[in-house]
């Protein structure tokens, strides 16, 4: 008999093409958001779970469902996974890190860009009709080339984005990571490790790539803004909860900070109040990964992440291989 394999969101037909051959799938190509209730009631009995972000895995589930064996998410992060109590539990769970490093790392150097130049400001203005002269300061911005960014997190994203700033847009990289990096790497990205309060101090851009945890929870509250430039951007397109929303909203409001640009909130898909009503702040629904090709890559690993698993015993990209049997 197939395992059984559950496809909590929506995803390429041809994901579940593939997927059939190998298991008895249950899919929810309709894309409704399950309740936790909704999603325990529907992994009963089931030896794997393809999963998004929006899809928790945590102790209840895990016991609600004691045949899972693994859980493969279509995401680079895995904040929605609590890898401890997988572990716990013998149940594997995988990532898809790599396939979405130069797509993202593309994003983002395009948010801070459409946010130091002021792109979704002015587009608006013009879509609503008020455009009806020049004027030579009229959505003038902050120069992006030769200004320094300062990267906060440096995986394979933040050091693609460095490689596009210093290499592209002759900028001055400094970064702030748990570890710094290695001298042949720092030299391929011409970046320098610099404080955290160096960083924000002295960056006129400051890029969020920060993977999501307790400790990172608010890397950049009220303190953290207040000693950022006046003129300076700030551009998130790590985790939501690694920026104090709240706080990010008075800042931009008060004019302490120039401008923001946003990929992922606190609480997504809902977005602080404040944030709406500014004009000084770039809002994208968590889209830095979205293009067709990266996206396909992205369930393509996730559904060999299962299908090596369930039927070898084996794992691509797995974030707690100790659970794999030797």
């Amino acid at each position: 008999m197939k395992p059984k394999v559950l496809v909590a969101r929506a995803v390429f037909p041809e994901t579940l093409e593939l997927l059939r051959a190998h298991f008895h799938v249950v899919s929810n190509q309709d894309d409704h958001i399950w309740t936790p209730e909704e999603l325990r009631s529907r992994a009963a009995g089931m030896q794997g779970v393809f999963t998004t972000g929006s899809e928790r895995i945590d102790a209840a589930i895990l016991d609600a469902c004691p045949e899972l064996r693994i859980c493969a998410n279509m995401a680079v992060g895995f904040n929605n996974f609590d890898v401890p109590a997988m572990t716990a539990k013998g149940v594997l769970a995988t990532n898809t890190p790599d396939v979405l490093t130069e797509t993202t790392a593309d994003f983002g150097f395009a948010l801070m860009m459409a946010t130091a130049r002021r792109m979704a400001e002015s587009e608006h203005f013009l879509r609503a009709g008020h455009w009806d002269r020049w004027r030579f300061d009229m959505f003038a911005g902050t120069e992006v080339h030769g200004s320094t960014l300062g990267i906060i997190g440096m995986g394979r994203i933040g050091q693609g984005i460095a490689k596009r700033a210093a290499h592209g847009f002759g900028m001055r990289v400094i970064y702030h990571n748990r570890s710094r990096l290695s001298a042949d790497l720092e030299s391929a990205c011409k970046a320098t490790y610099v404080s955290k309060e160096e960083l924000l101090s002295t960056a006129d851009h400051v890029m969020l790539v920060v993977p999501y945890s307790a400790e990172s929870h608010h890397t950049i509250g009220a303190k953290e803004l207040g000693s950022m430039k006046p003129s300076a951007t700030l551009v998130n397109i790590a985790r939501g909860g690694i920026v104090d929303d709240a706080a990010l909203a008075q800042a931009l409001a008060s004019g302490q900070l120039a401008a923001a640009g946003l990929d992922v909130f606190e609480g997504e898909p809902k977005v602080h109040p404040s944030l709406l009503k500014l004009k000084n702040v770039v809002l994208t629904p968590h889209i830095a990964s979205a293009t067709i090709k990266t996206r396909m890559a992205m369930a393509q690993l996730a559904a060999d992440n299962l299908i090596a698993y369930l039927t070898q015993g084996k794992a691509i990209t797995p974030l707690n291989p100790q659970v794999i049997k030797s």
